[in-house]
């Protein structure tokens, strides 16, 4: 770390940054329950960033680069000196850097690897299984992270942090038909109840996908959303709340304006928060070294403030910003339950399913889904698309009082859309 500061403080940049992250981890991988082969790694990552202002000092540029940390000294010091040529071409408006600031927050503790994949493997081979749905492989990489930043503006920071990654294919067949569900879980450390039921539902849509008929022409019937897709509704909100959106047009929320007219359906709340159980992201700093705060970004549907990097913070004169981690939306007035009423169609399978962060734009087409005919039949479904604008939806959207958690966000575990079109 001395020889970086010190080759970036001789190369000519008028400021800098430097990130060391450190991983050991462990990694299995399994066909069925047999294990078929395992390894362990330790890495370094290690980037620069220096900063360069114009000779008239009314612009600022940026580049960064990964070194090695096997590069020598010559390596290195020709890699900080090109990136101080390429960021004298770029030409941003001059903003001031993060300066220093204690978190005051005690670590989460990290188990031991061998503990935390110990975890894994137990509650992957205690999945239950059927002769017709059943774990065709996955695989579990465990990890402890260190992360070091230092910066020309005396920011010198460490923390540490697990990070576990859980990739699945399961198999159900009927016959001579057989189908592959997949799924990526990205989590902190593991949480087996959640994996368990998890795991289970998706064993379940596999033998369900088995028996779907067509989607038939629904038009505008309601749409239930109840699996890690319903993400992206919220994610919209969350991103129409960064500083960068605003800056550059994408935004049209106001500090204290409704996003909004008439709403008649819940009023979304959004939270940043600095730890959630399970979250890979539980930081106390961002990755620019500013404090990450429990903050309310959005309440009853009215902006309360805006977040992002630096640079775009700076810019509107944003104080206090950071970039968000993990993040909560508050649960709406009625139950799973209640939200699951007469005809609708609760989808838990997309081959892809997207909310434009800009345009509020909603599609999606449809692997799985159950139609409620509202008289008390439910049948399993598959194909055609779902459409629409989160415009016509924001004031009409339900969501249940209970919630669940994806990775580094918690929200309502059922989502209800009532103006979508429906294609068979």
């Amino acid at each position: 770390m001395e020889k970086y500061i010190e080759i970036l403080k001789s190369c000519g940049a008028d400021a800098w940054e430097i990130q060391d992250t450190k991983t050991r981890g462990w990694e299995f991988y399994f066909i069925g329950h047999r294990l078929d082969q395992n390894r362990a790694k330790d890495v370094e990552h290690i980037n620069l960033k220096v900063y360069k202002l114009s000779e008239d000092e009314q612009s600022l540029g940026i580049a960064s680069a990964e070194v090695s940390p096997t590069d020598n000294e010559e390596t290195i010091r020709k890699t900080a000196e090109n990136l101080v040529y390429q960021a004298s071409l770029v030409k941003n408006k001059p903003y001031q850097l993060n300066q220093p600031e204690e978190a005051k927050l005690q670590e989460a503790e990290i188990k031991p690897l061998a503990m935390e994949a110990e975890s894994f493997i137990k509650t992957m081979l205690g999945i239950e299984e059927t002769g017709t749905e059943y774990l065709n492989s996955f695989e579990i990489f465990v990890n402890q992270n260190e992360q070091r930043l230092v910066t020309s503006e005396g920011i010198d920071i460490t923390q540490s942090y697990p990070t576990s990654m859980l990739d699945l294919v399961v198999n159900a067949r009927k016959e001579e038909h057989e189908i592959e569900l997949y799924r990526l879980y990205h989590l902190g450390s593991c949480e087996p109840g959640q994996i368990k039921r998890d795991v289970e539902d998706l064993l379940q849509f596999g033998k369900d996908r088995l028996l779907a008929v067509s989607t038939p022409q629904l038009e505008h019937t309601p749409v239930l959303l109840s699996t890690d897709a319903a993400l992206s509704v919220y994610e919209y909100f969350l991103s129409n709340l960064d500083a960068a959106y605003l800056l550059r047009g994408m935004s049209s929320y106001e500090i204290g304006k409704p996003i909004a007219e008439d709403i008649q359906g819940d009023r979304i709340t959004i939270r940043s928060v600095r730890t959630l159980p399970g979250s890979p992201c539980n930081f106390a700093y961002d990755e620019e070294g500013a404090v990450i705060r429990d903050e309310v970004l959005m309440e009853e549907s009215v902006p309360k403030k805006f977040v992002g990097s630096r640079k775009f913070s700076q810019y509107l004169g944003l104080e206090d910003s950071f970039m968000v981690s993990n993040w909560c939306v508050s649960g709406g007035r009625k139950s799973a339950d209640e939200l699951r009423n007469g005809k609708f169609l609760e989808i838990v399978e997309f081959s892809d399913f997207q909310v434009d962060s800009m345009t509020g734009d909603i599609f999606g087409e449809i692997r799985l889904a159950y139609y409620h005919d509202g008289e008390g039949d439910v049948t399993p479904v598959s194909g055609g698309s779902v459409s629409g604008s989160m415009l016509d939806n924001i004031a009409h959207l339900q969501m249940s009082r209970e919630t669940r958690r994806y990775a580094n966000a918690e929200i309502p575990s059922v989502t209800r859309l009532e103006n979508v079109v429906i294609a068979g």
